[in-house]
């Protein structure tokens, strides 16, 4: 995590970008199932509920809000685009009700983009042919600073049906110490895991990329056990038979492979 042990000159401008995608997979074999899932998706991951979502973000890794752009859209899938910032914000700028400080209001407030940003983007996906649905969650969590957004992953992995995951961390640019000496990152960092909860990460496989020299981090993640009713939509397993619950499992597990490994099985 980001720390103060070093005394820099002038202002902490490294960027640390978070980028991740998260994924839920769903049995939805009828084509009222599938369009039923997309509606219950869409309700259950508004604008609303993740600008709420987002807005825990900001104070997990000690940024305030400057301004709140959410759009929920027609047919399916939503957009929540807050700015933040790590600095103090005067009394007047605080929004009381919600504990958000604003800079402004209306169409100028892109004038007062500091230097940090929180996205979540949705895909509710399903196709005609296929009995698997998908729900697919992007998010990006960018600051600058000494504010590091990996303190929020933990959380942000338990907001949502997480069965498969891609993450990706990078430090960008430099800063300097007193006696001129550039800096390239500012904390100690081996992997994303490391960010990660152990009891979390007990349920996932994970495979790390790294590029050290580079400051890129990359780590995927699958779900290690498939609990069928858990992915059912509106079915009791109850009802199937054996035979039935095997192939679904098995269509479960090569769908979440293939998103896993990016690569498509024949």
């Amino acid at each position: 995590m980001a720390n103060n042990k070093v005394t820099l000159y002038g202002f902490n401008n490294l960027t640390k970008t978070l980028s991740f995608s998260i994924y839920d997979v769903c049995y939805a074999k009828s084509e009222r199932e599938q369009r039923d899932y997309i509606v219950y998706t869409d309700e259950q991951y508004n604008s609303e509920r993740l600008t709420n979502i987002l807005c825990d973000v900001t104070a997990m890794i000690g940024a305030r809000v400057l301004n709140i752009s959410k759009q929920d859209y027609d047919p399916q899938g939503a957009s929540v685009n807050i700015l933040i910032t790590e600095d103090e914000l005067p009394e007047s700028l605080i929004d009381k009700s919600c504990n958000r400080g604003l800079y402004s209001s209306g169409e100028s407030v892109h004038a007062h983009l500091d230097k940090s940003h929180v996205t979540v983007h949705t895909f509710p996906e399903y196709h005609p042919g296929n009995a698997i649905s998908t729900f697919r969650v992007d998010i990006d969590v960018a600051t600058c600073g000494t504010i590091s957004p990996l303190n929020a992953l933990d959380y942000l992995i338990g907001s949502f049906d997480s069965d498969i995951m891609t993450i990706d961390y990078r430090v960008r640019g430099f800063t300097r110490d007193v006696d001129g000496k550039k800096l390239y990152i500012d904390h100690n960092i081996t992997s994303i895991q490391d960010y990660i909860d152990r009891e979390t990460l007990q349920k996932y496989d994970a495979i790390d990329v790294n590029v050290y020299q580079s400051n890129i981090f990359h780590t995927k993640m699958l779900i290690k056990e498939i609990e069928l009713q858990n992915y059912l939509f509106n079915k009791d397993v109850r009802e199937l038979p054996p035979k039935q619950r095997l192939d679904i499992t098995n269509n479960l597990r090569r769908e979440m492979i293939e998103i896993f490994s990016g690569v498509n099985i024949y």
